[in-house]
């Protein structure tokens, strides 16, 4: 087996800007979810959180550093609930908060989130999928 890489380690490959802004993600998100699972997904280049669910875990969140900017993703972001308009992106399911050096974070705003990308990854795939149907005939996006 693999040692997990620690994210420090995976953080420290990025400019000193992206590493504040990752660690201070990180931070956010223990204090947020302190029961999440952390750990470093290589193939993706990202720190990624799971939220014990039972017996198994889901996986709800993730950091990724990139050389300008990080961003605090959610796996379900498009069933989540935005009432600051914060989420951005438009791939399947995801959605994702964007910082770049100089910006401050809004921890009660993202740890409002944090709790809401955990609750829809709690949900099971049908209730998801009633979600996603309830969003597309309600016409929101």
């Amino acid at each position: 087996m693999i040692d997990p890489v620690p994210p420090e380690a995976l953080l420290a490959a990025f400019p000193e800007p992206m590493r504040r802004i990752g660690e201070d993600l990180r931070a956010l998100v223990r204090r947020a979810m302190p029961e999440a699972i952390e750990r470093v997904r290589m193939g993706w280049r990202i720190i990624g959180y799971d939220v014990p669910a039972g017996r198994r875990s889901a996986y709800f969140c993730w950091i990724m550093p990139e050389p300008v900017h990080v961003h605090l993703g959610f796996v379900y972001g498009v069933l989540m609930e935005d009432p600051d308009r914060l989420l951005e992106g438009r791939i399947p399911r995801a959605r994702w908060v964007t910082f770049r050096p100089g910006e401050s974070l809004d921890a009660p705003k993202l740890a409002w989130l944090v709790h809401e990308a955990a609750r829809v990854a709690h949900l099971s795939s049908g209730e998801r999928l009633a979600a996603a149907l309830d969003r597309e005939i309600a016409g929101r996006p």
